[in-house]
């Protein structure tokens, strides 16, 4: 197996990169973010900061004019983004997601007409795969795409879209032969300002409500043939290779978010004084703190040992995403509902961030896969022998 990534440590350079966004995420997103989610509006400032120092697509390769960053790069971006506000670390991680089918299996043409923009802050890049009657049933999708001459023409709903109508450039997952089931599925680049293109209202959701989630609407949208990505009938294929990368950005967000959680709730807990003393004091608190700690470890490493196995597509990644995906959001769901605890009443209440964070760390448990898909995919990987030791 090859040693390019350190799974117990962090190289000099991505400890340089940790630092810089961390820099950046405390200085122009996090003194926005209870705003955004106050008011439910998307995290402009944040998009802001982040095209300014090419952290907004951070994975895109240095020849289309991006940062070139591999994928424990983009999973710190993503991570140091989370832990101050997850609406904005939904920025660099659906753009990755958006665009990765377009570097897995666009031609050499459409790279360069898409990524050169996404990697010049030109439009961000969404990601149309679930649909009302389509969740994580998504070969039952119903969007069609058929051929007019030089053209397709695409017709269907798309649901649960993320940055949906910010975005100006989405990947379309239609069906072009529905007697071929997955096998008949293909993905298109769709741009916002497409004829027949529009959106629903914004979805009034439990958190990220920075990040506008809205149906996406294709009626008689016409595009020229050459924005198929890749091969007719090979959509299905890019899309679930995608999610295999993707999953692991997942996991850096939830990572992220716990942490986030975790730094809050020791400061809190070693100022906050009762019965004459900091509540850190006492042995019943320190051993809650200490739990906390010691899954938001875990969760960080077992990302950090999937971003390597995504940067070299090792065989065993998809069993690696999965669970990294599925352990470091239980981990974050877990660890920001004790933050709360932590802080008790001032918890409960909007004035403190943790009950932020612990609506925001919901989701992660739930998109790009349920963490109950996880599990599946999970025992699929294990009972073929698709699983190697670290």
């Amino acid at each position: 197996m090859s040693n390019d990534f350190p799974l117990y440590g962090l190289s000099e350079e991505h400890q340089a990169i940790r630092e810089a966004v961390r820099a950046v995420a405390e200085a122009k997103i996090a003194p926005y973010a209870a705003d955004v989610d106050e008011q439910a509006r998307f995290p402009q400032e944040a998009a802001d900061a982040l095209v300014a120092v090419d952290f907004h697509a951070p994975h895109v390769p240095e020849e289309y004019g991006g940062a070139g960053a591999d994928a424990l790069a983009t999973c710190l971006v993503i991570e140091e983004v989370a832990r101050v506000d997850v609406s904005a670390s939904l920025i660099p991680a659906v753009n990755k997601l958006g665009s990765l089918p377009v570097m897995i299996g666009g031609s050499p043409e459409l790279k360069q007409k898409y990524l050169t923009k996404l990697a010049a802050g030109e439009g961000l890049f969404s990601y149309c795969l679930s649909e009302p009657d389509a969740g994580s049933d998504a070969a039952s999708m119903k969007t069609r795409a058929v051929r007019d001459g030089d053209d397709w023409v695409l017709n269907g709903t798309k649901r649960w879209i993320t940055n949906a109508g910010v975005s100006d450039y989405y990947t379309v997952l239609a069906v072009t032969d529905p007697d071929a089931r997955t096998k008949g599925i293909s993905a298109f680049v769709v741009e916002k300002s497409d004829e027949g293109v529009s959106f629903g209202a914004p979805e009034k959701k439990l958190g990220i409500k920075g990040s506008p989630t809205r149906e996406v609407y294709l009626d008689q949208v016409r595009i020229p043939g050459d924005r198929i990505i890749g091969e007719e009938g090979k959509g299905f294929a890019y899309a679930m290779q995608t999610l295999d990368h993707t999953r692991v950005t997942i996991a850096a967000q939830a990572v992220g978010v716990a942490q986030g959680a975790l730094d809050y709730a020791l400061d809190y807990a070693k100022e906050r004084q009762q019965f004459g003393k900091p509540i850190s004091d006492f042995q019943g608190l320190q051993f809650l703190l200490a739990d906390m700690g010691m899954k938001v470890e875990a969760a960080r490493q077992m990302t950090y040992a999937a971003a390597g196995r995504s940067e070299r597509g090792d065989q065993d990644l998809t069993f690696f995403g999965a669970a990294a995906k599925c352990f470091a959001s239980d981990v974050a769901m877990e660890v920001a509902t004790n933050a709360v605890q932590v802080l008790g009443g001032y918890g409960f209440t909007r004035d403190y961030p943790v009950e932020r964070m612990m609506r925001d760390a919901k989701i992660t448990q739930i998109y790009e896969g349920t963490n109950q898909v996880q599990r599946i995919v999970m025992a699929r990987q294990l009972l073929a022998g698709v699983q190697s030791e670290l």
